[in-house]
């Protein structure tokens, strides 16, 4: 946080242009203050050694170990044909387990000489597999000679500090340049009110920096944690309730349901009961909507759970009270199913003025980018004179030319997809701002729903309509056991002679340019393949275990109508398989698809793959899963596939998701592309802290919403609301 001149310094004028440019480059560190809160991810005790039994894939590691063994081998290659190339491999120890490091080529001289057995360093690179064993290719290295002055100086006290690092800095050069800014830490201006500071017993800012970059004692870490992750938590749920406080003071339109109205009718034809949940969350909807400052609520739900119908209803008393309702969805195809199932659940309701629409009916219109320009015209006219009641659409409903009559309500679904700006812009079309009810089928634990929409309302939904059926989901090792394999494209083919579909789900397209320069050297080599691709495994299912029957592909590059015809193939049985990529993901219902069988598995997150697995078992039959994975059976990557094979609960699953993710992926995608702010907090871990943070600022801001005695908490709101995060929460 730029918090005052000295921490304000760019790091070119301390650190000189080179390692500056890295920084920011690849760290986004621009100056002092920044680099001071570039927080080490962990601590290296001397005489302890790192678990390479736990490290994890595809990420940048260090590790502190000893040499086991070393060996030079020479091979012929396409360099060095007559057998002259040479490969060093290097077997690291640290009692827990082993790790293979290999350099080529010219790369070996230095460490052949440097690394030899019984040997200690650092050692940093990226977590690789080859021929199934875990390795560093081409580590940096630095020895712990213990007697060096240099090594002593730069490692000074028990305790090493290992910083996030990437393969361009290492985590020990992170360090070398922490020690040079470090005095300016003194000049750090505290941002928590100093009875907040006291009461809790927290050390001041700081004391604080120095510790967690310096600690002599574990005590040290642990003083200085608490106090940081106060200052993020604080800060940012300041900021939250100066956003809901200035809110509180906008106008809004009251929109109050009729008693005998359109949504009366609605209710009347339901063939079913409403769960408890769904009445639950639309008392607390319908309460919102009888206010006259905006609603701000989010909605998570299970997948399957019945959100869409909550939304309806809201959006049908909206029109029952004179307003408009318009629905924000992320995709086409999901644009065009939203508004296929909502005319179907409306039945005539949805004919107004129309032969045949009853005495309450509406319209219900779509607008996407590929529409005609007839139908693009007629749904535009149906807007300005309120002959539609509710619009669905993607981001086409924001363009200037989108008049309403009076918009009363915006619901936008799988918020994650949508760019603050996009919403805002949406919000803007209203003559007051309307009511906002934001939709999420990806279950957010109540800490990051406080933290990243934390000026949002949350309604939960956690029961199944009835008559849904449960998912078996299994993991299939296609390495392991090929034969698992095998049997699963056989349990798909049961299926389709079930009179049921399948999904078959793969992570990339399989049409992307490959770049004839880019020449694989041996490194590249021993990483590993591509990811499995849609094209190439739709030709070989046809050709091979899937012969005979239907199968059509789906993927985001294809004509809107192109998408839209396979999908009502798809939808209406004519096509028995369908492969796809996570085009699939989200409100894609196709309650006849039973079966989905998903390629590389470990490639997806945990949420992603809850929220694929929820498109099948939507029907009266038992949905069943296959993640498939070449993973070996101890890896991180298994361990998170079993977990999704072991629960349907996807609040446990995301759960597991934050835990195994660094905190800064779990906030970057929510704050619109801005660097994370948080740094030391853990969102699931810091429950108590956020929940304790959002009570102290709430009552902070009732007091004083301009912060006029706090100057110190200002300033380090103006540092975290730089002007992207300023804007994202300006337009939350």
């Amino acid at each position: 946080m730029d918090l005052v001149p000295a921490l304000e310094e760019p790091l070119k004028k301390v650190l000189g242009p080179p390692t500056a440019k890295v920084m920011a480059e690849h760290l986004g560190l621009h100056t002092v203050g920044d680099l001071l809160h570039h927080y080490p991810r962990r601590y290296e005790e001397r005489g302890q050694l790192t678990h390479l039994a736990d490290l994890p894939m595809d990420e940048h590691v260090t590790v502190v170990a000893q040499v086991a063994d070393a060996r030079l081998h020479t091979f012929a290659s396409a360099k060095a044909p007559r057998g002259k190339g040479q490969r060093l491999e290097v077997t690291i120890t640290d009692g827990s387990g082993r790790l293979q490091l290999v350099f080529f080529g010219a790369g070996v001289h230095k460490p052949h000489k440097e690394l030899l057995p019984g040997t200690r360093a650092l050692f940093a690179g990226k977590v690789s597999v080859f021929n199934r064993r875990l390795q560093l290719a081409h580590p940096a290295y630095e020895l712990l000679r213990g007697d060096a002055e240099e090594t002593v100086e730069t490692w000074a006290g028990a305790l090493i500090p290992i910083y996030p690092a990437t393969a361009k800095l290492e985590s020990w050069k992170i360090g070398k340049a922490i020690q040079t800014v470090l005095p300016s830490a003194q000049e750090a201006v505290d941002p928590l009110p100093d009875s907040l500071r006291d009461g809790r017993g927290l050390v001041p800012l700081p004391e604080a920096l120095l510790k967690i970059h310096r600690p002599h004692t574990k005590a040290d870490i642990e003083d200085a944690r608490s106090r940081l992750k106060w200052d993020e938590a604080f800060v940012l749920q300041v900021a939250l309730a100066r956003r809901r406080h200035a809110d509180a003071q906008l106008p809004a339109v009251a929109r109050e349901p009729k008693s005998d109205g359109l949504l009366t009718a609605f209710d009347a034809r339901l063939p079913f009961t409403l769960t408890e949940g769904q009445q639950k969350v639309s008392k607390e909807i319908f309460d919102d909507l009888a206010t006259e400052h905006p609603m701000h609520r989010l909605l998570q739900g299970e997948v399957g759970s019945g959100k869409t119908m909550v939304a309806l209803r809201a959006m049908l008393a909206v029109v029952d009270a004179g307003g408009q309702a318009a629905m924000l969805a992320p995709t086409e195809v999901l644009a065009q199913q939203h508004h296929r199932s909502i005319v179907e659940m409306m039945g005539d309701l949805a004919e107004g003025g129309m032969l045949g629409g009853t005495e309450h009916a509406t319209k219900v219109v779509l607008l996407t980018g590929s529409m005609g320009m007839a139908a693009r015209r007629q749904a535009l006219l149906d807007l300005v004179t309120a002959d539609a009641g509710i619009v669905i659409g993607t981001h086409a409903l924001i363009e200037d030319k989108v008049q309403f009559h009076d918009l009363g309500l915006v619901v936008v679904d799988e918020q994650h997809r949508f760019g603050v700006e996009q919403r805002d812009a949406l919000r803007g079309k209203g003559k007051q701002p309307p009511h906002l009810l934001v939709m999420t089928a990806t279950p957010i634990p109540r800490t990051v729903a406080m933290t990243v929409f934390g000026d949002l309302e949350t309604s939960v939904l956690d029961q199944l309509p009835a008559g849904r059926s449960p998912i078996a989901s299994h993991v299939v090792p296609a390495a392991d056991k090929p034969h698992f394999l095998s049997r699963a494209w056989e349990r798909v083919r049961e299926e389709v002679e079930n009179g049921h579909q399948a999904y078959v789900v793969c992570p990339r397209i399989g049409d992307e340019e490959v770049d004839p320069k880019k020449k694989k050297s041996a490194e590249d080599e021993a990483e590993k393949r591509p990811p499995l691709a849609v094209l190439e495994v739709a030709d070989q299912l046809a050709k091979g275990p899937l012969q005979g029957l239907r199968v059509e592909v789906l993927h985001g590059r294809m004509h809107p109508d192109d998408k839209d015809a396979v999908m009502r193939r798809f939808a209406a049985g004519e096509t028995h398989v369908l492969v796809a990529t996570t085009v699939i993901e989200v409100g894609v219902n196709v309650p006849n698809a039973t079966a989905m069988v998903i390629m590389d598995a470990d490639r997806f997150g945990v949420s992603q793959l809850h929220q694929l697995r929820g498109r099948v078992g939507r029907g009266s039959a038992a949905g069943l899963c296959l993640l498939v994975t070449e993973m070996p059976e101890a890896s991180p990557a298994r361990q998170r596939l079993n977990a999704v094979a072991a629960t349907l609960d996807g609040f446990e699953l995301s759960r597991i998701d934050l835990e195994q993710r660094r905190e800064g992926d779990v906030l970057g995608q929510a704050q619109s592309g801005a660097r994370t702010s948080l740094r030391m907090l853990a969102v699931i871990e810091d429950e108590e802290i956020i929940a304790e943070a959002r009570e102290e600022a709430a009552a902070v801001v009732a007091a004083d919403p301009e912060l006029t005695d706090l100057p110190g908490l200002r300033t380090a709101l103006d540092a975290l609301l730089d002007e992207e995060r300023e804007q994202y929460l300006e337009k939350g």
